[in-house]
C-alpha cells in the first residue's frame, strides 16, 4: 500500500523483473532514477531550512535522498541533526520543554516541496524509467494511455 500523497509507479515491479531478466544488475538502475527524481524534493526544500549554529553542520545538510530499489525517498536530520523534525513540524523541545514552535503537521520543507514539485517528479520519474528502458533494448509506448 503507498502512503498517501506519494507517487505509484503501477507495474513497477514487474517493470524490475523485466529488466533482471534482460541483465541482473539493471534493476539497481531503477533506484537511481528514483533519486533523480527525489532529488528534485531535496532542491526545493533545502532553502527554506533555516541555518543554525554551525558547530558541526547545518540542518540543511541532513535532506538527502534515501531510496530502495522501489522507492524513492527523502530524509532530514538523523544523529546530527536530532532537532531536525523539531524545525519541521514543530513541537516543545529544551529544558522542561520550554521552547515552542508552531506545529505543522505536514511540516514546513520536505512535504511541501513534494507537494509543489509533483508533476515535475512524476515527470521525471516516468522519463527516466524510459531512458532505462530503451538503454535495456524495452519498447515502452506510453502514447496508448
Amino acid at each position: 500500500m503507498a502512503r498517501r500523497g506519494a507517487i505509484q509507479v503501477e507495474g513497477l515491479a514487474e517493470f524490475r523483473r523485466g529488466l533482471r531478466q534482460v541483465h541482473r544488475n539493471l534493476p539497481r538502475a531503477v533506484r537511481r532514477v528514483a533519486n533523480d527524481a527525489a532529488e528534485i524534493v531535496v532542491a526545493a526544500a533545502r532553502p527554506g531550512v533555516p541555518l543554525g549554529p554551525a558547530e558541526r553542520g547545518h540542518a540543511v545538510q541532513s535532506i538527502r535522498t534515501a531510496s530502495t530499489q522501489s522507492s524513492g525517498r527523502v530524509k532530514g536530520g538523523g544523529a546530527r541533526f536530532p532537532y531536525y523534525p523539531w524545525l519541521d513540524f514543530g513541537g516543545r523541545v529544551g529544558r522542561d520543554r520550554s521552547v515552542y514552535r508552531r506545529v505543522i503537521r505536514r511540516g514546513r520543507y520536505i512535504y511541501p516541496a513534494f507537494v509543489d514539485n509533483r508533476e515535475q517528479i512524476t515527470e521525471e520519474m516516468e522519463q527516466g524509467l524510459q531512458r532505462l528502458a530503451r538503454s535495456a533494448g524495452i519498447d515502452m509506448d506510453t502514447r496508448s494511455r
